[in-house]
This record gives C-alpha cells, sequence and structure tokens, in this order.
C-alpha cells in the first residue's frame, strides 16, 4: 500500500509539472497537446523556471540614467533594441518571384520585424565566378526584374539562387540599421574550381591525372545541379582516395606541383584582401573561416608549416584555417569582429579554437551551428526524444555552451534549422514549440551573443534540405514559428516601463540595449534622450 501510495503521488508530481510547463513553454495560439507527455517531462515548469532565472540574471542589467526631469515626474522607457543579435541570413534577397514576396521577406530584418542582424552570403565560387570577376555590385542577374521572370523550381537551379550581390544587400541593411555579418571568406566547399583550372600548370596537371584526379573538361556532370557542383564534388573524391596511399605525403605533392602549390596560397589570401577592400568599413563582423575543426583533427595543430593540408574538401592550403585567420586580422580594420564557425560542437573545436588563439588569430566569435535538416528529428522531439544533436534537452544544450564557453569568447549560434515535421498546422505548432523552447534556453547562456536562424523561407534553402524549415511559408505567409520569435523578440524580451524621476535619475532594470526615456519638463514639454543598459 505504501509503495502505491508513493507512487501515486510521484505520479501526480510529474503530472503537475506537465501541466505547469507549458505557461512558460508554448507560444501564444499553439496548442501544447502537440507535444508528447514525454517532450513536457523534459521542459518541465522546473526546467522552464531555471531558465526563466537565467534570463533574469544574464540579459538585464540594473540602470541608473540621468534625466532632466522634475522630481516625481513620470518616465517613460522603451527599449529600442537589443545587444543580443538575433539574425537570420538574407541569402534570397530579391528573388522570391514576386515583389509582394521580396518585399515582406526584407521587412522582417529591422524596425517591425525581429532580425536585428543579418548574414550576407560571400561565398568565394559566386562572389568570384572567374578570376578578376567580383560580383560587389551585381548585374541584370541580381535585380528583382531578373528573379521576378522564372518559378522557384527554375530558380533554384540558377548559380546564383541563395548568392545575391553582396552591395545592394548592404545598402538595404544599412538603412534599416541592421548589424551586418558576412559568412564566409575561406571555405573548401565554396572554393572556385577555376583555381585548379587556370592557376595549375599543364605539366603539374599531368602529374595529377596519374594519380585520378579529373579535369573540368565537361567529362563530370550531373543529372541534377547540386549547389557544390557535380566537378567539385569529383575532385575533392579523387583527391581523398589518394590520400589513401599512405606514401603519398604533403611533401610530395608540394614537390610534384610547387607552382600550383605557391598560386593556391597567394590565391586564399588575395581572396581575403579582396574582399576586405571592397567590404571592410561597413561589415561589422565576419565568418572567416568555416567547419574546418575536422581537417584540423588530422594534424592536431594549427601551425604545421607543411605546403598543403590533405582536406576533406580535396586539396587545400597548408595551415588554411591559421592562415585566413592571420590574413584577416591584417586585411580588416580592428574594429571589424572575427569569428571561426563550425557544425562540429565538441571537444575538437574547442581545442582547435584554443591552438589557434595560442598561434595569434585574432578570434572575437566562435560559430556554433545547430540543424535539424531531418524533419524526423523534429517530430522524435515532439515525442520526448532527447539524443538528437545538441538540442534534446536543456541540460545538453547548457553542458554544449559550458564547453565552447571554456574558449573565452562570445558564442554566436550560427546558422540554425528548426524543421517543421510537415506543412499542415499541427506540425507548424511543434515547430513553433521546439523554436520557443530551445531559443529562450540558448538566450539564457551567459556566453551566447546572437542567434542566427538560416532559411527563414519555405523551400527558399538549397536542394537536399528541408522545404518546411521557414517562419515563412513559401508564399511569405508568417508562420506560427515566426510569430514565436517576435512574441520573445518584441515583447517578452523587451523592456517598456514607467518609472519616477529623482534627483535627476531614473533607475530600473532592463533588457541590454539601447533605450529612448521620454517625459515632461516643468512647462509640460516633451523631452526625450537615448541611453545604453549595458
Amino acid at each position: 500500500m505504501t509503495k502505491t501510495i508513493i507512487a501515486a503521488v510521484a505520479l501526480a508530481a510529474v503530472r503537475t509539472a506537465i501541466a505547469a510547463a507549458p505557461e512558460r513553454g508554448v507560444p501564444a495560439g499553439c496548442d501544447p497537446s502537440v507535444m508528447s507527455d514525454g517532450y513536457w517531462q523534459v521542459w518541465n515548469a522546473a526546467e522552464q523556471a531555471k531558465i526563466d532565472a537565467a534570463i533574469e540574471k544574464n540579459r538585464k542589467a540594473d540602470a541608473k540614467i540621468s534625466v532632466a526631469a522634475p522630481d516625481g515626474a513620470d518616465v517613460k522607457v522603451e527599449q529600442l533594441d537589443s545587444d543580443f543579435r538575433f539574425g537570420a541570413h538574407i541569402f534570397n534577397f530579391n528573388q522570391l518571384g514576386k515583389k509582394q514576396y521580396n518585399d515582406a521577406y526584407k521587412a522582417s530584418y529591422g524596425p517591425g520585424g525581429i532580425f536585428n542582424q543579418a548574414t550576407v552570403a560571400f561565398y568565394w565560387k559566386e562572389y568570384e565566378p572567374v578570376p578578376g570577376r567580383l560580383r560587389a555590385g551585381g548585374g541584370y542577374e541580381d535585380t528583382e526584374h531578373f528573379w521576378n521572370s522564372m518559378t522557384r523550381d527554375e530558380a533554384m537551379d540558377h548559380p546564383f539562387w541563395r548568392r545575391p550581390a553582396p552591395a545592394p544587400v548592404i545598402d538595404y541593411l544599412r538603412s534599416r540599421g541592421v548589424t551586418i555579418h558576412g559568412h564566409i571568406l575561406v571555405w573548401g566547399s565554396a572554393k572556385p574550381d577555376w583555381i585548379y583550372d587556370w592557376y595549375c600548370p599543364e605539366n603539374e596537371k599531368r602529374f595529377f591525372d596519374t594519380l585520378g584526379i579529373p579535369r573540368n573538361d565537361g567529362s563530370v556532370t550531373a543529372k541534377t545541379r547540386n549547389w557544390v557542383g557535380a566537378y567539385s564534388i569529383a575532385w575533392r573524391n579523387a583527391w581523398v582516395k589518394a590520400y589513401a596511399d599512405k606514401g603519398f605525403s604533403e611533401e610530395k605533392i608540394a614537390a610534384a606541383a610547387p607552382v600550383f602549390v605557391e598560386r593556391m596560397r597567394q590565391l586564399f589570401r588575395k581572396r581575403v584582401f579582396d574582399v576586405a577592400g571592397a567590404f571592410g568599413e561597413v561589415v561589422d563582423s565576419w565568418d572567416v573561416v568555416n567547419e574546418s575543426s575536422h581537417d584540423w583533427t588530422v594534424y592536431r595543430k594549427s601551425n604545421t608549416a607543411l605546403p598543403v593540408w590533405k582536406s576533406r574538401y580535396g586539396l587545400m592550403p597548408g595551415d588554411y584555417p591559421l592562415n585566413a585567420l592571420l590574413d584577416a586580422k591584417e586585411a580588416f580594420p580592428e574594429k571589424t569582429r572575427l569569428a571561426i564557425n563550425d557544425y562540429n560542437i565538441c571537444k575538437d573545436f574547442l581545442a582547435q579554437v584554443r591552438d589557434l588563439d595560442a598561434e595569434g588569430a585574432k578570434i572575437d566569435i566562435v560559430g556554433c551551428q545547430m540543424h535539424l535538416f531531418n524533419t524526423n528529428d523534429c517530430m522524435r522531439l515532439a515525442k520526448g526524444e532527447t539524443n538528437i544533436g545538441w538540442v534534446g534537452t536543456p541540460k545538453t544544450i547548457s553542458d554544449r555552451l559550458d564547453m565552447m564557453s571554456q574558449t573565452g569568447r562570445p558564442l554566436h549560434v550560427s546558422e540554425i534549422t528548426i524543421t517543421s515535421p510537415g506543412a499542415d498546422e499541427r506540425c507548424r505548432m511543434i515547430q513553433a514549440i521546439l523554436t520557443r523552447n530551445i531559443y529562450r534556453a540558448w538566450f539564457s547562456h551567459r556566453a551566447t551573443m546572437g542567434i542566427t536562424w538560416w532559411n527563414t523561407v519555405d523551400g527558399g534553402a538549397v536542394k537536399g534540405e528541408p522545404l518546411v524549415s521557414g517562419l515563412f511559408t513559401a508564399d511569405l505567409r508568417k508562420k506560427p514559428a515566426y510569430h514565436a520569435l517576435d512574441e520573445l523578440i518584441n515583447r517578452e524580451w523587451k523592456t517598456r516601463t514607467s518609472v519616477k524621476a529623482a534627483g535627476g535619475r531614473v533607475a530600473f532594470r532592463g533588457f541590454r540595449g539601447r533605450y529612448r526615456l521620454s517625459w515632461k519638463d516643468s512647462s509640460g514639454a516633451d523631452r526625450s534622450v537615448l541611453a545604453e543598459v549595458k
């Protein structure tokens, strides 16, 4: 009998916790029952309270601000912007097929929207499609008229899909007061094919022919276009196969192809300086090197002095992550914040960042990706499963961010995908609930400085990525996940209050960011002052 009573009490406690959890874990307009009891056991009331307490501690500050207001006057306190970066990439700029779609998309950045930061595309392959042709300002293929003339499927097959010329995008973002983040300077998957085509001498290509390294002569084709490119994939796969010969060292590669190896290093350095020269003064921060930790683990050292690295991307310049960061440190203004970005959020990435730091690299931000591309993963989360990525539980999120915070750098949750398990309303509510809870956990952590949603429009990604991972439907209607973020960013996480002036000052506790304080002076005239809460 005693065991039965204890079990009943325990079950009642669980049910109480589950019933209380949706009070903080469910966006307005969503039905908590779309998630299983198992999910609410994970994201229970006690966990929600911990997250609330961490947000209060880590994201707010006590403010005392001077105001020329009479004692006892009511001072309206209105937060204008957050110092936390709520971002999204803006790769679909003017590419969505209709002006009304493009306008709705662009309106989500800046005042009235939900994003105060935007990630702008600087992929080398599309930024410089042939040597010396830099698509900084763009041409007809970057106009709204051009993209409005084709269907979405046709657009997705175009080489410049999700790769708009950056200057018009940056001009728009600056007009809206949006912080600008550039992505990416050096990444093996975005390396142009012409580096090998144009800059490897014929005699050295003949040597590479014997290894099975393909030439870009049209012999490698694909039935459907992959954004990386069929030739690029074949080239790097052939290199990975060649690496299986243990006697084929980095030094032997350099000895057989000295001109190509030297030119490759020169071109990578020139790439960084070209972009810095054009946009160094107008872009606030950069992902300098992307997804390099797996290559680093081959050597477990950033400064190897090797001429080349045997990379998963094919052949890359030796020490390319370190050299990219050192080149960026030299090329960009000191005020520019430089980042390393990766999806491999584990001890290897932490070790790489520490090693790069020891070698003098300038790393101001560490980018931590999190993509739930698989719709089944999101449904599994809804069913209460927890071993999914690094977001299965509040503790998993906290532990992973604690680990990466050992870099001593602010953490940017830099590319995130939270997919709807399907296109119906129930699945969209699942996406919204997952979004609210995961965002709250990220936002609460002391080390995070920003979160960037990756593909905001359903069907706006590249082929092979989920079609329902956006915050907007394909026809640019706001989904429940959009409203969930709007509720957090523009209401719950913005301070609006009224306080009394005393002794020429006001005091309040609020979210860190930029504020306007307003009052009436002794003559009844409206007065205001701008202030920062840090």
